[in-house]
């Protein structure tokens, strides 16, 4: 009998299946997030070159205290992320959910980035 597949599986799944079709390049790099349980990080990268230009995550220092596992703070790192960026002069990115469904935290932090002046 075939065992029903378990979350974090199926997650994996679907993320090489976008990742097959999403790549950031030099012009418009890629958003990608990752959530786990307690905290929630986003990076801006470039595939071309390997290389990350702008992060943001609920560990660093001063968003540390408050809890990292809830909509409220993806909501700031995706204000701080789309910030970091324009700082770092990129206007426009592909968004890579990393396999999670766009609801949620990743939709909340999808939303603060384009309200933050993040065109995806």
């Amino acid at each position: 009998m075939l065992s029903k597949p378990n979350r974090k599986e199926t997650t994996r799944k679907r993320h090489y299946r976008l990742r097959r079709r999403l790549a950031g390049t030099s012009e418009r790099p890629r958003l990608a997030v990752h959530r786990s349980g307690k905290h929630i990080y986003a990076q801006i990268i470039d595939d071309t070159r390997s290389i990350t230009l702008a992060s943001a995550s609920t560990v660093e220092k001063d968003l540390r205290a408050e809890s990292g596992a809830n909509v409220e703070a993806a909501r700031k790192i995706g204000e701080l992320v789309a910030q970091r960026a324009q700082a770092a002069g990129i206007k426009s990115v592909v968004f890579d959910r990393g396999g999670n469904l766009y609801h949620g935290r990743i939709a909340a932090l999808a939303d603060a980035a384009r309200e933050a002046g993040l065109e995806f």
